[in-house]
């Protein structure tokens, strides 16, 4: 086997498939739990303001290639995915999208 056939196999077999039994028992346990359970409302919450925390960290004290982009095209960006999420019945893929078009698009017209 050559050697960039050897690291997908082993990609495969350490990285995707034991993720992959993780997530299959999960969806074979959690059946007839209902979503708006105590537990579940408060695990939503935590993973939000997990989430919301990390995008603070990243707006303030942007990582590497960011750093050049200015806080204002940061702080767009992020405007820009909110009012996206919210348009389009609040949905997540919409919100990124929009966040990662209107931060390229300011990163490279900064450039210019």
């Amino acid at each position: 086997m050559n050697a960039d056939l050897h690291a997908y196999v082993l990609l495969l077999l350490v990285g995707f498939l034991p993720n992959e039994v993780w997530r299959m028992l999960g969806l074979v346990f959690v059946r007839g739990i209902d979503e708006e359970s105590a537990f579940f409302v408060w695990a939503r919450a935590v993973a939000t303001a997990v989430l919301a925390a990390v995008i603070a960290k990243i707006l303030l004290f942007p990582p590497g290639l960011l750093a050049a982009v200015p806080m204002i095209v940061r702080v767009g960006a992020i405007a820009a995915g909110f009012a996206a999420f919210l348009l389009v019945r609040r949905s997540v893929f919409a919100g990124v999208a929009a966040g990662e078009v209107v931060l390229t698009f300011g990163a490279w017209l900064h450039a210019q």
